[in-house]
């Protein structure tokens, strides 16, 4: 089961994402229907597979392993420093407060969301296409499904 994770995580963030994420002392645990369910290191959650698509959701834990391993820019959106604080306490990122974003992610898609300076803010799934996110001005364009609850403002 451990291998078909990575075999997600690899087609999902790209090559080398699996053994990033899921280490070998990585363990899991299984739905009622004997599908691969959650991950974990040690009981610390690092992804949930969806069972609508069977694609991965990141817990911090997780967004803190992708990002350590993906360099700049890939799978971000970076907000705006103003945006920051109230993104890392959770609430989601809209269209106006994107400062730049990888040019190679789709709507659907799940993403690191960071500051200006490459700090981890939160995960979550994009809404609009990186094009949309530019140029539309109003709206969501993340939806976030964790907050990086160790976050320190720097601006606060």
């Amino acid at each position: 089961m451990l291998k078909r994770a990575r075999i997600i995580a690899d087609y999902q963030f790209g090559r080398g994402a699996g053994e990033a994420l899921f280490p070998d002392e990585t363990t899991y645990s299984l739905s009622k229907t004997r599908r691969l369910r959650y991950l974990y290191a040690e009981k610390e959650r690092i992804a949930t597979v969806r069972a609508s698509d069977n694609l991965l959701t990141l817990s911090m834990l997780g967004a803190r392993r992708l990002h350590a391993f993906l360099p700049r820019p890939r799978l971000r959106v970076v907000s705006l420093d103003d945006a920051a604080p109230f993104v890392a306490k959770g609430g989601n990122l809209f269209a106006k407060h994107v400062l730049e974003v990888d040019p190679d992610i789709r709507a659907g898609e799940e993403v690191l969301v960071v500051d200006s300076h490459d700090q981890l803010l939160a995960t979550g799934t994009t809404v609009l296409a990186p094009e949309e996110m530019m140029q539309i001005k109003r709206g969501l364009a993340v939806a976030l499904s964790f907050s990086n609850p160790n976050w320190i403002c720097r601006y606060c």
